[in-house]
């Protein structure tokens, strides 16, 4: 009985894994895309206008920290001058956010 147990429980997350990362792409496609790119370059137009970074770099990626990735998205983002860049995701939860920037780092090459 454990053992049946145990098995419904890993399919449950297992399942609820794969549909986290269908909802992480549906949102990066959604909210980020038009910027980002659907691969994290950055090679929009859009997205060269305002200067993003292209995530399928190693260099890039090493100097992203999580935490600032996530701030990003939830509080969107400011340059230097305080202009905003990038405005906040809407309608994101905090799980929705961890996923896009696990999304993110999946784009290193």
């Amino acid at each position: 009985m454990k053992k049946i147990i145990a098995l419904a429980v890993l399919l449950v997350c297992g399942a609820a894994l794969v549909a986290s990362a269908a909802d992480a792409k549906e949102n990066w496609d959604k909210q980020c895309a038009k910027c980002h790119g659907k691969e994290g370059k950055g090679d929009t137009k859009m997205g060269q206008k305002v200067g993003v970074k292209d995530y399928t770099d190693a260099k890039v990626q090493a100097e992203l920290k999580d935490e600032e990735a996530f701030k990003a998205i939830k509080q969107g983002y400011k340059d230097k001058a305080g202009k905003e860049v990038m405005k906040p995701a809407e309608g994101l939860s905090d799980d929705d956010i961890k996923a896009l920037v696990k999304l993110m780092r999946g784009f290193k090459k």
